[in-house]
């Protein structure tokens, strides 16, 4: 628990929000759930933490409302640890955090879109080669909830992207000086216009960004998109595959990377950064053509 050093603490929200989340292994702990790791064991190999230092997080976590016991076992019962309404409103947070590490920490302090490829974020972005993507669902700009993974096809191809709007005036001031930033629009109308050869290998194409949905239906109008665009404004996503992200005009947004998810939800390839955006689909293209050879 956080110790208390001033007398004014208690009407201070910071203060009383560190007395739940102010330890070390807690947010690890809120991280890991987002990430799809729900029971004990998983948890405790994933930290490497030891089973009465879990128990104790564990035990305040659920005391706070954060994380919920659901039973998955009667015989012993046992028992998953999932997150409550209150604990994904902490994703914004685990975001934040992750953005200020990337830019403050292991990078130069500058605001960007993209990274260098030999970066520690970078890095970690790759290995999601071969991770599974939760079970979760985004907002798609016709205002129902989608899986971001296909059902009806072997792959999908997911390209994430910091922002595209249907009108010029709507884009965060100084955007096109965001290294990285610009060449939205330019990549979903090169995935719409060969949006027919995905589809002929075996592939569905969805766009990922953490606009509103009406955003994405201004802008998927105007371009005459022909595949979903998916919102992860809640960031659900985003935590749950710990995507990199930075801060334009208050918002925490995408930098721009694609991924090919299999049906079983595994990725199966990883693209990051991406600095040409037509070059990033034809590799996409071709990433689907050679996993589908290797099946037949």
């Amino acid at each position: 628990m956080a110790q208390r050093t001033r007398l004014d603490d208690d009407h201070c929200a910071i203060a009383q929000a560190l007395d739940v989340v102010g330890d070390w292994w807690t947010l690890l702990i809120v991280r890991d759930a987002a990430r799809g790791l729900h029971r004990f064991d998983e948890l405790q190999r994933e930290l490497g933490v030891s089973r009465k230092v879990l128990t104790e997080r564990l035990r305040l976590l659920v005391d706070a409302e954060v994380l919920t016991r659901v039973p998955y076992q009667d015989r012993p019962v046992r028992h998953e640890y999932r997150l409550t309404p209150r604990g994904r409103a902490l994703l914004p947070v685990l975001v934040a955090l992750q953005d200020w590490g990337d830019t403050w920490v292991m990078g130069e302090g500058e605001t960007m879109a993209t990274a260098a490829e030999v970066s520690m974020e970078a890095q970690r972005v790759h290995e999601l080669l071969g991770t599974h993507l939760p079970e979760l669902q985004l907002l798609g700009e016709d205002g129902e909830f989608n899986d971001p993974v296909a059902a009806t096809t072997p792959y999908t191809v997911l390209y994430c992207f910091p922002g595209a709007y249907a009108r010029k005036d709507a884009y965060p001031p100084d955007w096109a000086r965001i290294p990285g930033a610009p060449g939205c629009t330019l990549e979903s109308c090169t995935y719409r216009d060969r949006l027919a050869e995905f589809t002929a290998a075996g592939a569905t194409v969805h766009g990922v960004s953490t606009q509103r949905p009406d955003e994405q239906r201004a802008f998927a109008e105007k371009e005459r998109l022909r595949f979903p665009l998916l919102s992860d404004a809640d960031l659900n996503l985003t935590a749950a595959l710990r995507l990199p992200t930075f801060r334009a005009a208050g918002v925490s947004r995408l930098k721009r990377l694609t991924l090919v998810v299999d049906r079983d939800r595994v990725v199966r390839d990883v693209q990051y950064p991406v600095t040409d955006v037509t070059a990033s689909v034809d590799a996409a293209l071709a990433t689907v053509g050679r996993l589908r050879r290797s099946t037949a």
